[in-house]
């Protein structure tokens, strides 16, 4: 069973920048796809960000396109979410989860991070 750990969470002003991290254990990290999800108060789960097992190809939600960049390194089992010009509509829990990419880009995957705070003041 894999475990998912995310990292870099707070309070950021509008505009500002944050930078998430996911690192993964227990499973075969670089075989699988990693995605970025969010949920904020009242609303359901969405889809933010995939990438695929190499890192050759990544996807994203039309509302953060542009402003968001995934990364991934294989050799740290470790999957980055760098989020540029932030605005208050991106405050949410994020969470990071390993599936295949058609999976993830479904909203769907086995396995799930606990989750990290993004708050963004306008």
């Amino acid at each position: 069973q894999v475990q998912l750990v995310e990292s870099g969470g707070g309070l950021v002003q509008a505009g500002g920048s944050l930078r998430l991290s996911c690192a993964a254990s227990g499973r075969t990290f670089s075989s699988y796809a990693m995605g970025w999800f969010r949920q904020a108060p009242g609303k359901e789960r969405e889809f933010v960000a995939a990438i695929d097992s190499s890192g050759s190809s990544s996807y994203y939600a039309d509302s953060v396109k542009g402003r968001f960049t995934l990364s991934r390194s294989n050799a740290k089992n470790t999957v980055y979410l760098q989020m540029n010009s932030l605005k208050p509509e991106d405050t949410a829990v994020y969470y990071c989860a390993l599936d295949a990419t058609s999976r993830l880009r479904l909203g769907v995957a086995n396995n799930w991070g606990q989750g990290t705070q993004v708050t963004v003041s306008s």
